[in-house]
This record gives C-alpha cells, sequence and structure tokens, in this order.
C-alpha cells in the first residue's frame, strides 16, 4: 500500500519542503559554482527512469571545462577540483534533484539513475532495478556508495525494490544524512568516482 499509493505523495511534499528551507542554500552554492567553474551552474544529462523511460537529471556541476591541445575533455581526475570534490563529498551536488523529485521523475529513495549507455549491457535481474522512481538515495548509497562492486550494487537495488516499505524508506534517509557528515564510499579505489561498468559477468 505504501509503495502504491504513499511513497510519491510523501516525495512531492517532502522534497517541496526541502526547496523551500534549502532555498539559500541551494542559492549560494549556484553563486560558488558560476564563480568558482563557471557557466553553465547545473550539470543536466538524460538518465534512465522507472520503466526505462529517460528524463533529464540536474546536479551542480563539480568539474571545469579544461581541454587539451586537441581540444579534448581532460580526465575527470584533473577536471575536479577542489571545491568540486567537496561538494561531492558532502553530496551538496545532488541537491538539485529535489526538482527532479518533485517533477515526479525520481523518488527520494530508490536505485541510482545511471548512465543510458548501460541500458543495452544489463541482464534480466539487473534491469528490474527501473521498477520502481530512481532516487536521490538508495540501499547502495548507505552501503558502501561508489567503494562497493557493481555486482553488490546491483543486488541492493533490487533487494529494495522486492522490500520498498516505509520504515525501509525512512533508514535510508537517516543513513544517507550520517553518510554525508562522515565522507563515506564518495569514490572507488581506482576513480574520483565509480569506474564505467562494463557489462554484466554475473547471472542470477
Amino acid at each position: 500500500m505504501y509503495k502504491r499509493f504513499l511513497k510519491r505523495p510523501m516525495d512531492f511534499i517532502l522534497s517541496l519542503m526541502a526547496i523551500v528551507i534549502l532555498s539559500p542554500v541551494l542559492i549560494i552554492i549556484g553563486v560558488l559554482v558560476r564563480f568558482k567553474l563557471g557557466s553553465p551552474v547545473l550539470f543536466k544529462q538524460k538518465r534512465p527512469g522507472q520503466g526505462e523511460k529517460i528524463f533529464t537529471m540536474y546536479k551542480f556541476r563539480t568539474m571545469t571545462d579544461e581541454k587539451d591541445e586537441n581540444g579534448e575533455l581532460l580526465p575527470d581526475s584533473v577536471r575536479l577540483t577542489k571545491f568540486g570534490r567537496m561538494l561531492r563529498s558532502t553530496s551538496l551536488d545532488e541537491l538539485p534533484e529535489l526538482f527532479n523529485i518533485l517533477n515526479g521523475d525520481m523518488s527520494i529513495v530508490g536505485p541510482r539513475p545511471l548512465l543510458i549507455q548501460y541500458l543495452e549491457l544489463y541482464n534480466e535481474h539487473q534491469k528490474r532495478r527501473h521498477e520502481v522512481r530512481p532516487g536521490l538515495s538508495g540501499r547502495a548509497q548507505v552501503n558502501g556508495r561508489n567503494a562497493i562492486s557493481w555486482e553488490d550494487k546491483f543486488n541492493l537495488d533490487v533487494d529494495y525494490v522486492d522490500n520498498v516499505s516505509f520504515i525501509g524508506d525512512w533508514k535510508i534517509i537517516f543513513l544517507t544524512i550520517k553518510k554525508a557528515f562522515v565522507k563515506e564510499g564518495i569514490s572507488s579505489d581506482t576513480s574520483v568516482t565509480m569506474e564505467p561498468f562494463r557489462g554484466n559477468k554475473v547471472e542470477n
């Protein structure tokens, strides 16, 4: 009943409240991003949502547009500034996704929306993560985030899909707030975020 009738109204009310309460923070971060990283302030990217429907996800940008002599963008590790790292480590770069939640493209809790090019790489088990709206945070984010393997991440996502509950969502919300302060799992061992998903070798 919660999943079907109550989760979406709760998302709408909480995201609207958060936007109103955090509006000064959103404005300040937007000004700082414009001053330190340039324009545009927001990073926009197409992501697959519930039922693999494509939507535009919003985040504060955390990288510069620095390019090499051939006009190619420099590696993420070079373009990610100290200020950008701070935004990511505190998850402040994710705040514009509150508007995605308000619009109904995302939920407060659910599997994180990944890249469109990964869609053709999923096995049937992994595709099930799209049976619910993607989330601002989810089980994978409070259980290691980018420091865990893709296999573990997908298993946590599908487990969430099978066990959506009011209590479970609030546990994830509180753990997300705690993780933002502790700053755990921001990066994998070999990347500033997470290594690209190369395709699955795991059949479940």
